[in-house]
């Protein structure tokens, strides 16, 4: 996959991991899209490690993986704001 197409990916995750995870998070958008793209990586790694597969491109499994790496991105970003 491309930039772009991580970025896109990174927007679209980070769109659904915050509908699963409302709440006010400081950095809007852009931090967003981050925890969006980092999350498809964790996801991919942790999908690898553990032999679900890994993050290919845009489909289910990908999209599936991408978005449980965000949310756990999420949650960790939430409690080091909290600190």
């Amino acid at each position: 996959m491309g930039i772009i197409s991580w970025i896109i990916m990174g927007l679209i995750v980070g769109a659904v991991a915050k509908l699963i995870m409302p709440g006010k998070d400081p950095g809007g958008f852009i931090i967003t899209i981050l925890i969006g793209i980092a999350g498809a990586f964790v996801g991919g790694f942790i999908g690898s490690a553990l032999g679900f597969g890994k993050v290919t491109g845009f489909n289910i499994g990908s999209l599936v993986l991408a978005v449980g790496g965000a949310v756990l991105l999420l949650v960790i970003y939430r409690a080091l704001k909290r600190r």
